[in-house]
């Protein structure tokens, strides 16, 4: 175990009639019984001790002894003193003092909003289907070693103290020429900020642009902690639909013409995958131009197209600086990376390096060396690449085996684009029902349904297939066919009827 006891707050009191070494053997045996020390842990050494508390030695050596030989402590030769791993008496936790009860007050409002998050936030589950998980290869995780070991080894000044808010130029360089070439944006290293992740950059925006209840267009359906975030800032929400072309900006400006921004996923729309046509992209561009209004584009999974050219972002068409840019590498790369950026217009700039500096003061200066060295010596381009060929081929997996399996049960469409795909279910079947029983089944689906806000839902699957191979895809494949086919039965979608209420 660490040695967390060299950090605890020891103390002895000369003054209150109770011998030192008798204070010094009660603390250690209180913190062993409450935890605080569990077994295992390393003690001081009594001449560490005794310096600490500035009492004899004698007196740690006979709190020491005693605590031997009542089983609570045992030495290792050359190693030691350590809590012993078979305590003679159970372990309680201290009683915890009484305390007048106090007049119960409403919660907050951020307490209230913040405890209705759900499970977006913690999609740790490695199942199939969980849209939340990727692979990396071995090749790209040797680069990734290499790099590290490099980075340790050249470790320098800038390190131990704090950095540009905005990340290092190396990192914000490259980003920059990345952009420039993979989606045709406009910008240069000055106009980049390092985030943690898209959600950041969002979250930063909301803080800068909007005023409490401003007006705000999301997607419907869309994505859901987009909407948290913008609810929990006290914004309202107008929720404008999304068809064949992306979302429907006639509808958005009649909703709410003076909106402040849009937020907006117009290279791929999560959670239905469509593009959103040029024509609309013209129409919001000029409504923003237009109103004042800023767009926030949402380009979270760009890097991964299967089919034709790669997309070009709207913030490359735009000539007003009316749109701010968002994309990561945590989905790119890893999600455990957090590392994203925000190409912001000039007029923002300032603001936004204020605000977040002011959040979480600067990005991980040692991450930012790593990225910035992987992608300026060719290695993201080469596992893009490499990536791309194989969320193909596993995309083109899953979509074969659940048309094989369960064609007549649901109807799934082939994303060009993204690491999710979704399948929408026949016969009225919900998809909430399907949820829980394919979880039950060892399998995990999101239900599309619970993405939509104002629009009538269209009950649907949303499938990851990035992070699983071949071997994964075709058995849970199965699994899920025989969940869709077992719900299809009238007595089984009665149960499921009953489940659901």
């Amino acid at each position: 175990m660490p040695g967390w006891a060299d950090l605890y707050a020891w103390q002895v009191e000369r003054d209150n009639g109770t011998p030192l070494f008798r204070q010094i053997y009660l603390q250690v045996r209180s913190a062993i019984l409450s935890r605080t020390f569990p077994p295992g842990t390393k003690l001081p050494s009594t001449r560490a001790l005794a310096q600490l508390l500035s009492v004899a030695r004698a007196s740690v050596v006979a709190a020491y002894e005693q605590l031997f030989a009542e089983g609570y402590l045992l030495g290792k030769i050359g190693a030691g003193t350590y809590i012993s791993a078979d305590l003679p008496e159970p372990v309680e936790l201290p009683r915890r003092l009484s305390r007048p009860t106090a007049p119960r007050r409403p919660a907050p409002r951020p307490v209230r909003d913040f405890s209705e998050f759900g499970d977006e936030a913690a999609q740790t589950d490695v199942r199939p289907f969980n849209p939340a998980r990727l692979l990396v290869d071995a090749r790209t995780v040797e680069v990734w070693r290499k790099l590290s070991n490099h980075a340790l080894r050249e470790f320098d000044a800038r390190h131990l103290g704090y950095s540009d808010p905005r990340g290092f130029i190396e990192l914000r360089t490259v980003i920059c020429e990345y952009l420039r070439a993979a989606r045709a944006v406009r910008c240069d290293p000055e106009q980049i900020i390092v985030t943690s992740g898209t959600q950041q950059a969002i979250d930063i925006a909301i803080r800068v642009l909007l005023d409490r209840d401003d007006e705000v267009w999301v997607e419907d359906p869309g994505y859901p902690l987009t909407h948290r975030a913008l609810a929990a800032a006290g914004a309202t929400v107008r929720f404008i639909p999304v068809d064949a072309q992306g979302v429907v900006v006639a509808a958005g400006i009649k909703a709410a013409p003076r909106a402040r921004a849009a937020f907006v996923t117009p290279s791929h729309q999560y959670p239905t995958g469509v593009v959103l046509s040029m024509a609309r992209r013209i129409e919001l561009l000029a409504w923003a131009r237009k109103t004042g209004a800023w767009i926030i584009e949402d380009d979270y999974a760009s890097e991964f197209r299967y089919s034709g050219r790669p997309l070009a972002s709207l913030q490359g068409l735009d000539d007003g600086e009316r749109v701010l840019y968002f994309g990561t590498l945590n989905k790119a790369l890893l999600p455990g990376l957090r590392i994203g950026y925000a190409v912001l217009p000039r007029p923002l700039l300032r603001s936004f390096v204020n605000a977040r500096c002011l959040i979480d003061r600067q990005p991980p200066s040692l991450d930012q060396m790593v990225v910035a060295e992987f992608m300026r010596q060719g290695h993201l381009a080469s596992h893009i690449r490499r990536m791309r060929l194989r969320y193909r081929e596993q995309r083109d997996t899953l979509a074969a085996e659940l048309t094989r399996r369960a064609g007549h049960r649901l109807a799934v469409e082939l994303p060009d684009q993204g690491m999710h795909l979704v399948a929408y279910l026949a016969d009225g079947q919900s998809d909430i029902a399907i949820e829980d029983a394919a979880r039950r089944n060892g399998v995990v689906v999101r239900p599309m349904s619970r993405l939509y806000k104002t629009v009538r839902p269209r009950s649907a699957l949303m499938l990851g297939f990035a992070g699983f191979p071949r071997p994964l895809i075709i058995p849970a494949a199965a699994r899920l066919a025989e969940v869709l086919e077992q719900a299809s039965r009238p007595g089984r979608r009665r149960a499921l009827r009953r489940a659901r209420s």
